[in-house]
């Protein structure tokens, strides 16, 4: 029997891994972070120390069996691997280039008590990577059950409730407002942090399982939610929709031309091939572009605008360093880049250049006091600090809200902020609609967008009476409680149409 693993036994130090050069990256599109090698996933394979009671799946939002998935590395069991990780998460090259996992898994990882963590995103990229390039992919046996589903948005959310719907044997029909499916994945993450080329891998796995694309297809102006429920023969519906429409400051000047939002300018460049020889996007770079945030949309903007000519990029944020929410890689990597930070400073007004272009920002000196409600010290202005920066564009990348489309176009409930409201099983207030992701809760992370799909999916196989494998080993019903013997969670239902 071999010894149990500890602190002292395992290997102190992670894997190394390869970047590209700073100097050289600024001039492409390619991945920044290289993957491992294999005798580097093998290393850091062997610095799990197999906890008995491992704290790392708790911490990861789709309940991914880390500690098995790693064992099958160190066993050199890849395939076996990626079997364990596509139980729960069918992105894994998606998931463990983009995910928060200092924040997550890692964040909850013992080893990281004393010692830098395990690399448990760095390995399920590399598990991830192995599949794709392998053609490897998971099709159980599916036996259609009739049940027709529509999923309105083709982002993490909405590919995670597909999945697992067709996998119960839904005929499963995904509509896309734009011309490629993926969602945020596509338009809003750049090709050096997650190329295309994986977005589209996934998409792959998820058509195997007989899930159907439709893009260029605006739910709310074409059909509304209602008609697809009561005209066009869905069973049920997961709205998945994002929240990508844009926040300004609405400060003076932030309607000139030359102010454009993050999600213009990654939309432009990611999804339009503005980056691209031979297209004719749209997409003007200043020479001097200053960038209004501090979290990883702003990061992906300022890096892209280096990579497209800028000749200066500057971060104009509010907080410190510290509070920034941004991962601290993306910074860290910014900063190589030769990204110019500037910490404790709020734009109070964008200058009119008088052609009615951008000619600079009126700035003000901060200092933080408090925590707000969010735990982060409120920043407060420093009198008498203001000052003018000089630029020629200005990107705003401060947050996102819900798209209202949806809300103005059928009769779901909203909550106060504009967002779909929904109750604990992410059912909406129209039967059998479900909805979840970033239209339920504002922005969040990949990995917690899929598993909000993956929650509605099994609240929308409990509405349509449908056996969830998941679930099946529940307690027992109680003899009186059944109905000729079957549970009362079996029991289809039957829509009935008043004439």
């Amino acid at each position: 029997m071999a010894k149990r693993k500890t602190i002292r036994t395992i290997p102190r130090e992670r894997a190394e891994v390869g970047e590209q050069d700073p100097q050289v990256r600024v001039q492409n599109f390619y991945e920044v972070t290289l993957r491992f090698t294999p005798e580097q996933a093998e290393l850091e394979a062997s610095r799990c120390i197999e906890c008995p009671r491992p704290a790392c799946t708790p911490g990861c939002p789709v309940g991914v069996d880390i500690k098995g998935f790693i064992a099958k590395i160190a066993a050199n069991d890849l395939r076996g691997a990626y079997d364990v990780i596509t139980q729960t998460n069918l992105l894994p090259a998606v998931c463990g280039r983009v995910c928060p996992q200092e924040n997550q898994c890692e964040g909850a990882c013992v080893v990281g008590n004393q010692l830098a963590p395990v690399a448990i995103g760095r390995l399920e990229r590399f598990v991830g990577d192995t599949a794709i390039a392998q053609g490897w992919s998971n099709v159980p046996y599916i036996e259609p059950n009739g049940f027709k589903v529509g999923i309105v948005g083709s982002g993490p959310a909405g590919m995670a409730c597909a999945a697992d719907m067709a996998k119960a044997g839904c005929d499963v029909t995904v509509f896309e407002a734009f011309h490629l499916p993926g969602g945020v994945l596509r338009y809003g993450i750049p090709d050096f942090r997650l190329p295309n080329s994986v977005v589209d891998a996934e998409i792959r796995n998820l058509e195997k399982l007989g899930v159907k694309f439709v893009c260029n297809t605006l739910v709310g102006r074409l059909f509304t939610i209602e008609q697809m429920i009561e005209e066009m023969g869905f069973h049920a519906v997961f709205v998945g929709t994002g929240a990508g429409y844009p926040s300004f400051m609405g400060i003076p000047g932030d309607s000139l031309n030359g102010v454009l939002s993050a999600n213009e300018l990654l939309t432009r460049c990611n999804m339009m091939q503005a980056k691209d020889e031979g297209f004719d996007t749209p997409l003007p770079i200043g020479a001097k572009v200053a960038v209004i945030g501090a979290g990883n949309t702003a990061m992906d903007a300022m890096r892209v605008c280096k990579r497209l000519g800028a000749e200066e990029v500057h971060c104009i944020y509010r907080r410190s360093r510290n509070e920034a929410p941004a991962r601290i890689e993306e910074v860290h990597h910014a900063e190589q880049e030769g990204i110019a930070f500037h910490w404790l400073t709020a734009p109070v007004a964008i200058l009119d250049d008088g052609k009615g272009g951008v000619r600079g920002m009126r700035c003000i000196k901060m200092e933080l006091g408090e925590p707000d409600a969010s735990g982060r010290r409120k920043p407060v202005t420093v009198k008498g600090s203001e000052y003018e920066f000089a630029c020629d564009l200005v990107v705003v990348a401060i947050g996102t809200n819900a798209n209202p489309i949806i809300g103005q176009t059928s009769k779901i409930a909203l909550d106060k902020r504009g967002y779909i409201a929904t109750d604990a099983d992410l059912a909406t207030s129209l039967a059998g609609v479900y909805a979840g992701g970033d239209i339920v809760t504002g922005a969040a992370t990949v990995i917690k967008a899929m598993g909000a799909g993956r929650t509605a999916a099994r609240s929308m196989k409990k509405y349509l009476g449908l056996r969830d494998t998941e679930t099946v080993y529940a307690d027992p019903t109680p003899p009186e409680a059944a109905l000729f013997g079957f549970d009362p969670a079996e029991h289809n239902f039957v829509r009935v149409k008043a004439v």
